[in-house]
């Protein structure tokens, strides 16, 4: 007998009820936070039962792969692009993703908004704040992230849906949550994308309203 979806994605289930019960325990309505599952490097074999269990939104870490991953997807999905983006895969992300949740330079501000203009296609866009300041990540600092979503709005044209962090390994994760909703808040920003596998329901406690969840959905990357 074949497996029913909820069977053959028992991550996935597991991953959605914990979401449920830590929205429920925030005192927030449980559709109030979106579920990204993150596919990147993840063998279709993975992806393909989380896509026929009913999920529609997906995280991928680089262009070209989601590219080729989503080439000819048998359902509609929404794709996030939450990996570093170059500029010179502006044309091809505006092209591909929904949501691009890694701006966070000038310079890409420049690209995204021309292609942006020259497609006719705008994704949803968000600012990468690097709230531990780590030097190997990318991500606008907390104290230049107010003026550079400043430049993005005026200098160049660009409407922001959010903010998106990554806290640092190894530290408390929810002073990272909190700095990000002080920024957006101040901003006005409604979105927060932070929370991953280890954290997503410590960033739902603090106002996370989408989580990147990878490894507890699809189990651990060959």
């Amino acid at each position: 007998m074949a497996a029913s979806p909820a069977n053959a994605a028992p991550g996935y289930t597991e991953v959605v009820a914990r979401i449920a019960r830590a929205a429920q325990a925030a005192g927030r309505p449980v559709d109030d936070v979106t579920l990204v599952a993150v596919s990147k490097q993840q063998p279709w074999e993975a992806v393909a039962p989380v896509l026929a269990a009913g999920h529609r939104v997906f995280g991928e870490n680089r262009v070209q792969e989601a590219l080729t991953r989503w080439a000819d997807p048998p359902a509609p999905v929404t794709l996030h692009l939450i990996g570093p983006l170059q500029t010179n895969k502006a044309r091809e992300a505006v092209a591909r993703f929904d949501v691009i949740e890694t701006l966070d330079r000038d310079r890409l501000a420049r690209a995204l908004a021309e292609e942006i203009q020259r497609q006719g296609r705008s994704p949803r866009l968000y600012v990468q704040v690097n709230t531990g300041e780590e030097p190997q990540k990318a991500g606008v600092a907390p104290s230049e992230a107010d003026a550079f979503v400043a430049r993005v709005r005026t200098e160049f044209g660009l409407s922001l849906e959010g903010l998106m962090c990554i806290p640092p390994a190894g530290e408390p994760a929810g002073p990272h949550f909190a700095l990000l909703a002080d920024i957006a808040a101040r901003n006005g920003l409604a979105r927060l994308s932070m929370g991953m596998s280890g954290d997503f329901e410590t960033a739902i406690r603090f106002g996370a309203t989408s989580v990147r969840v990878g490894s507890a959905v699809f189990g651990a990357r060959g």
